[in-house]
C-alpha cells in the first residue's frame, strides 16, 4: 500500500486578501443600497441589497472555510479541516434559494400594487453597483477553476454587476414612463437569473457533500486507465470524493499476481492521477490475486 499526497492549492495569500475586500466593499455597498431602496420605496433595490449582503456572508464564510483549511490534521480529523469548505459551499447555496423564494414572494405581490418609484435615485445607486460587484469579481477571475466556492464568488459577483445594469436600465425607464410596476418585475427577473446560476453550484455542493465523484472527473476514465496498466488484471473498490473543493482522493484495489511492483511505479501511477485526473491523494492497495481479499462496497 502506498500514499501519496500531492496538494494543489490556489494561492490562499491572493484568495484571502480578495474575500476580505469583497467583505468589506460589499458591507458598505448593502447599506448604502438598503437605505436608498427603503427612501426610494425600490423592491428592485432593497432586493440586490438582500442578495449582495447574502453574498457578504457568502465571502465571509467562504473565508472561515479557507483558514480552517490551512489547519493540520490531528489525531481528530486525519484530513484536517479541509472538508469545511464542501460544507460551506452547500450552505451559501441553500441560504441564497430560501432568500430568493422570499423575494420572490414580495415582487409578485407588488407587480400588482407598485408604488411610486423614484427611478433617478435607483439608476444611480445601481451604478455603483456595478463598479463594486464588477471590480470585486474581477479579483476571483484567476483562481475560479479551480476551487468552487471562489468560482461561487466569481458567478454571484458577476451576476449582481448584470443584475445591477438591469436595475439601471429599470430606473431610467421608470424616469420617462411611470412604469412603477417596472421595479417589481426587474427584482423578479433578477430572481430567476440569480436562481438559473445557483442551482448548478447547489447540486454539484450537493454531490461533494454526500463524497459523489467530483465534477470534471470521469470515474469509468479512470478505471480504464488503471486496467490498462502493465501487469493490471482487475480493478475493484475503486471510490473518489473530494476531500475539499479543490483536493480530490481516490482509493483502489489492484490485482496483480506477477511480480510486486516498485516503488518507481506507484510514483508513476500517482503522478499520473495528479496530472490527468487533478487527483491528489491516492492511496493503491495490490492485491496478488482476484478474491484474495472481501470487498464489501466493491465497484
Amino acid at each position: 500500500m502506498t500514499h501519496q499526497h500531492t496538494h494543489q492549492h490556489t494561492s490562499v495569500k491572493r484568495v484571502t486578501k480578495a474575500l476580505v475586500f469583497g467583505i468589506v466593499l460589499n458591507a458598505l455597498f448593502v447599506i448604502i443600497e438598503a437605505g436608498a431602496g427603503l427612501y426610494t420605496h425600490s423592491l428592485s433595490l432593497l432586493t440586490d441589497a438582500g442578495h449582495n449582503l447574502s453574498d457578504v456572508a457568502s465571502l465571509a464564510l467562504t473565508l472561515l472555510a479557507n483558514q480552517l483549511a490551512q489547519k493540520k490534521p490531528n489525531r481528530y480529523f486525519s484530513f484536517g479541516y479541509s472538508q469545511s469548505t464542501v460544507l460551506v459551499s452547500l450552505f451559501n447555496a441553500g441560504i441564497l434559494i430560501f432568500a430568493l423564494g422570499a423575494i420572490a414572494y414580495e415582487a409578485v405581490t407588488r407587480i400588482g400594487h407598485p408604488r411610486t418609484i423614484e427611478g433617478g435615485w435607483v439608476a444611480a445607486v445601481a451604478g455603483i453597483g456595478i463598479v463594486i460587484n464588477g471590480l470585486t469579481a474581477m479579483m476571483f477571475f484567476r483562481d475560479q477553476k479551480k476551487d468552487i466556492n471562489v468560482k461561487a464568488a466569481y458567478l454571484h459577483l458577476l451576476s449582481d454587476a448584470l443584475i445591477s445594469l438591469g436595475v439601471v436600465i429599470a430606473g431610467i425607464v421608470i424616469i420617462y414612463t411611470g412604469w412603477n410596476w417596472l421595479d417589481a418585475v426587474v427584482s423578479l427577473l433578477i430572481v430567476i437569473i440569480i436562481l438559473y446560476g445557483t442551482w448548478g453550484l447547489l447540486k454539484e455542493s450537493l454531490r461533494l457533500t454526500l463524497n459523489g465523484v467530483p465534477a470534471g472527473i470521469d470515474l469509468e476514465e479512470v478505471k480504464s486507465y488503471l486496467t490498462k496498466l502493465q501487469g493490471v488484471t482487475d480493478v475493484h473498490d475503486l471510490h473518489i470524493w473530494a476531500v475539499s473543493t479543490t483536493e480530490t482522493a481516490l482509493t483502489v484495489h489492484l490485482v496483480i499476481p506477477g511480480e510486486a511492483p516498485d516503488d518507481l511505479i506507484y510514483s508513476r501511477i500517482t503522478d499520473d492521477l495528479h496530472h490527468r485526473f487533478n487527483i491528489g491523494h491516492s492511496t493503491i492497495q495490490i492485491e496478488k490475486a482476484k478474491g484474495a481479499f472481501h470487498c464489501e462496497q466493491k465497484c
